[in-house]
């Protein structure tokens, strides 16, 4: 499954969230699911994971996110990549 993955730090999560709900680019528009995560070092760092049902779904995402200029409010960020699971391993 296609998966864009993307760290950025936001600085006040409480007032990101909202825009990060509101998907004001469409990033998640086809996504099958998206999970957030917060940094229990420093809860301003964010990590999102988007799961997407296509490559080109995902592909897709990345470009509506960057051509937005959402991410130019948060120099300190990484990403957004597609990435796919490798290799599972079960403990």
């Amino acid at each position: 499954m296609p998966t864009m993955l993307a760290r950025v730090v936001v600085g006040d999560y409480d007032a990101w969230k909202p825009m990060f709900d509101h998907d004001g680019p469409g990033a998640r528009r086809s996504a099958l699911s998206h999970r957030p995560f917060r940094s229990t070092a420093n809860p301003g760092e964010v990590f999102v994971q988007v799961e997407f049902d296509s490559p080109e779904q995902a592909a897709a995402a990345p470009e509506r996110l960057l051509a937005s200029g959402v991410l130019d409010r948060f120099p300190d960020h990484t990403g957004p990549t597609i990435v796919e699971e490798a290799e599972r391993v079960n403990r």
